[in-house]
């Protein structure tokens, strides 16, 4: 049985990434509203902007295929962590956490992680490794800010964010 290591993907992933994603992303059908649901949840154009657009994915890899990818990506000041997803049937062994650790270790910066509101066991598992979820004011200024999303996604979705968050009410 091979070693299973965490690795920064390369153009020849794509597909799998592409699968793991919306094989993953298969959790949020029939919880987030209806009409921010797609089928696929990433169409693959969608996924080759996000790369050209300076997302860097990791993926953990066991037995020669990817099981987990986790994206990171350095707005300046901050580091977010985008599109964190785990192949269903390889959920809950520990993978999601171990991407996490290793991108965190990449970076000094404060680490802000958007996710669907709706999506409870994502929020959980931020919680459970430390994260704070933040307030709906600081939530709706910084996916305005950060991210390049729709209104409506902005509406039903939440940000949390590592210990070295400080927001600006705080200073």
């Amino acid at each position: 049985m091979s070693a299973s290591i965490i690795r920064p993907c390369v153009a020849a992933d794509l597909p799998a990434i592409f699968a793991i994603v919306n094989d993953a992303a298969q959790a949020y059908k029939g919880v987030i509203p209806a009409d921010c649901w797609h089928d696929p949840y990433m169409p693959l154009d969608e996924l080759e902007q996000a790369i050209r657009d300076g997302i860097d994915f990791w993926g953990y890899e066991s037995g020669g295929e990817l099981s987990g990818v986790m994206g990171i990506d350095d707005r300046g000041d901050v580091t977010l962590i985008r599109h964190a997803y785990v192949r269903t049937a390889q959920r809950r062994n520990g993978i999601g956490e171990k991407l996490l650790r290793r991108l965190e270790d990449m970076t000094a910066k404060p680490i802000l992680i958007g996710t669907w509101s709706a999506a409870a066991w994502a929020i959980r598992f931020y919680q459970k490794n430390g994260y704070l979820l933040l307030s709906r004011p600081e939530i709706d200024r910084l996916l305005r800010k950060y991210w390049s999303i729709p209104e409506r996604q902005i509406e039903t979705s939440v940000v949390l964010a590592n210990a070295r968050w400080r927001s600006p009410e705080a200073k």
